[in-house]
């Protein structure tokens, strides 16, 4: 009896070993790209600057995706709100904070309307889209309208925006917008 019942159990281990293995690997493959990063197809390879205009510096870059999403420019600082029409409904100048975001799409996956800022700043606006090392990356504005550099001994991912643009940015980017990330 006791043979019997042993490898009885042993056979309910193994099957349930192989289901939870099964639904891990199920889990995997659905999730969500921008939770992991960016999403397939890109890769955190050494990518080239997105083409630019050399008669209009502020002008949305080529090679920044289509349709409704937020572009934001590593090297430029800059972000542009861009309508379903592929047409920029603003353009404004942010500062980064101490970490970036890796090349890619992304997806907005939070808000929060007012929060402290990872660097004690009181911030408002918050859209957030990655995460870098543990650190949250995203789009804010300081509560007393400061866009200061960050404190460069600090890991922070806030990309602070003046009042007005963080309103802009607040209505514009809903959860799901896509963020790409250009060069």
């Amino acid at each position: 009896m006791a043979r019997s019942s042993s490898g009885f159990v042993a056979g309910l281990t193994a099957t349930a070993v192989a289901v939870v293995g099964f639904l891990a690997y199920q889990a995997s493959a659905n999730a969500p790209d921008q939770l992991a990063g960016p999403r397939a197809g890109t890769s955190p390879k050494a990518f080239t600057k997105a083409p630019r205009d050399r008669k209009n510096p502020v002008a949305l870059p080529g090679d920044s995706g289509t349709g409704e999403r937020v572009v934001y420019s590593i090297d430029d600082d800059r972000v542009w709100l861009v309508g379903e029409n592929n047409k920029t409904q603003r353009t404004f100048a942010v500062t980064p904070g101490t970490l970036d975001p890796v090349v890619g799409t992304y997806a907005v996956t939070s808000r929060g309307r007012t929060v402290t800022g990872s660097d004690g700043a009181q911030i408002e606006h918050v859209v957030r889209f990655s995460v870098v090392d543990g650190v949250v990356i995203g789009f804010s504005a300081a509560t007393d309208g400061s866009t200061s550099a960050p404190d460069p001994a600090k890991r922070l991912g806030g990309i602070r925006e003046s009042r007005a643009d963080g309103d802009a940015m607040w209505t514009f980017a809903t959860v799901g917008v896509k963020v790409v990330v250009i060069q």
